[in-house]
């Protein structure tokens, strides 16, 4: 395939720990900027996970199944690895504040020594989703805020968050 002809694939990753809403703001977004767009589930071991890799593709395959050119995949290895092995080129991420553009600025920099043929692309947040973070829902569920739950992550993941965390807190 001549490189004008080859699809123009990118890679969204993170924990994913849950999916939120801003997560699926970026893969809807970015799914209409790329041919296919792949959300890569990997393994962060500085953070504890609610969910552990298998739930967390499962429940995004759930979640983006509606969306024919976003498929999902984990992955152990770095970003850049996992990239070229998929055969992408671009890394797609989402910005939410300033504080998240310092540490993409560091990692894009880093990617970009690893591999200097992967570019990295960024998607600033909505708005309405820029406050919003994995940690921020887990504790929203832990301490019993289930019901505002629907305003971070999409609806199909409330129960088994909650149900997850009263595994985890009898």
């Amino acid at each position: 395939m001549s490189e004008k002809t080859s699809p123009r694939v990118a890679v969204f990753t993170g924990t994913f720990d849950p999916i939120t809403l801003g997560h699926l703001d970026v893969i809807k977004r970015g799914r209409l900027l790329f041919d296919e767009l792949v959300v890569g589930i990997g393994i962060n071991p500085n953070k504890q996970s609610l969910f552990n890799i298998d739930e967390r593709v499962a429940l995004a395959r759930q979640v983006v199944a509606p969306f024919s050119n976003v498929r999902v995949e984990a992955f152990e290895e770095l970003t850049v690895q996992f990239v070229r092995r998929i055969g992408a080129r671009i890394i797609l991420r989402g910005l939410r504040t300033l504080t998240d553009m310092e540490y993409e600025f560091s990692m894009t920099l880093t990617n970009n020594r690893l591999d200097p043929e992967i570019e990295t692309v960024f998607l600033m947040a909505d708005g309405e989703y820029s406050h919003v973070s994995s940690s921020l829902i887990k504790q929203v569920a832990s301490f019993g805020g289930g019901a505002a739950l629907d305003r971070f992550v999409p609806l199909e993941l409330i129960r088994p968050i909650l149900d997850k965390i009263r595994t985890l807190n009898p």
